[in-house]
């Protein structure tokens, strides 16, 4: 939800184990993490944290024999909830009396940040343990993810040894440091008594309904090529989406190394403005997420990810569409 929309060490330095050398082993804990996310029944209170900007939500996640169910609600500022049942997301704004409904099938929320497959990770990232430490009142173990280059930033995540389900993540930058934190405050884990992630009532009301319709876009389609300036990050098959009907068509695309992620968003836009604007705009970050505006061809063209801002202007410049 929050893309959509300090500790005290007792008793001196932590002993960090190895991965004895062997990578395997860290991709192996990965994907028991990133199963753990999508598998386990849970509800808890985390927090986001990203500069001054502070968001606290509700998460309850449901598994029913391959069915996924999860409710996230917001704690604070402007109300909201998402729910989503397996791909169906609808995002309701109360204030607006404004359901948005959407296919997704690649969206990662907390603590569902890890994707299914991440085969191909070490040849970009180094991964070892970390330190011990508790979350949420849980004994937790964490696994450091190193950036090989400056194309991505690097990520500690803290999991519950005992089911590997993810209770803090912190994305670093190349000096160290966290540019945003996701963490429990409170988890129940497992259980037959967390109920099903309600639908909120909207009935009695002016409720409006806007369904986003898309369709799947294979990995090339041929109308756009892009740079290869992002080592390790491949092209995943995107959508085509209508925002409102009889309006035009956009299209979303998405690279991935994996563990990062860029969308590029490809709308078309009127003469007057894609004559007006045809530079690539200053980079500027709604949290831990750098974007970049550019105009190119008729076409408005808005590039973001989990990447560092040098590296996301100069993939953004080189995208242009195919001669036909």
């Amino acid at each position: 939800m929050m893309r959509f929309f300090a500790a005290c060490l007792v008793g001196g330095a932590l002993a960090i184990p190895a991965f004895a050398q062997q990578s395997g082993d860290g991709l192996k804990l990965l994907e028991r993490i990133a199963t753990a996310a999508q598998q386990l029944n849970y509800t808890g209170v985390f927090v986001y944290q990203s500069g001054n900007r502070t968001e606290t939500s509700r998460i309850t996640h449901l598994d029913n024999g391959g069915n996924e169910f999860e409710r996230l609600e917001a704690l604070d500022g402007s109300p909201r909830e998402v729910v989503r049942q397996n791909d169906e997301v609808r995002c309701y704004l109360p204030e607006k009396h404004l359901v948005i409904v959407e296919r997704r099938s690649n969206q990662r929320s907390f603590p569902s940040l890890l994707p299914g497959c991440l085969a191909g990770l070490t040849e970009h990232y180094t991964i070892r343990r970390g330190p011990n430490g508790r979350v949420a009142g849980i004994n937790s173990e964490s696994i450091r993810v190193e950036p090989k280059d400056e194309f991505r930033y690097g990520h500690q995540l803290w999991f519950d040894p005992k089911t590997g389900l993810l209770l803090k993540a912190v994305m670093l930058n190349r000096k160290g440091e966290p540019i945003e934190t996701f963490a429990f405050t409170e988890i129940k884990i497992g259980g037959s008594d967390l109920g099903v992630p309600h639908t909120p009532d909207i009935k009695g009301g002016s409720w409006r309904m806007h369904i986003v319709r898309s369709s799947e876009v294979k990995r090339d389609d041929g109308q756009w090529q892009f740079p290869d300036t992002l080592p390790g990050f491949r092209r995943q098959p995107g959508i085509k989406r209508q925002l409102h009907a009889g309006g035009p068509e956009g299209m979303h695309v998405i690279f991935s190394d994996g563990l990062a992620a860029v969308s590029v968003f490809i709308d078309p836009v009127p003469n007057k403005v894609s004559n007006a604007a045809t530079n690539t705009g200053t980079p500027f970050a709604i949290g831990a997420i750098n974007v970049v505006k550019r105009y190119v061809g008729g076409y408005r063209l808005v590039v973001m990810g989990d990447v560092p801002a040098v590296a996301l202007r100069e993939f953004a410049e080189g995208i242009e569409p195919r001669s036909k």
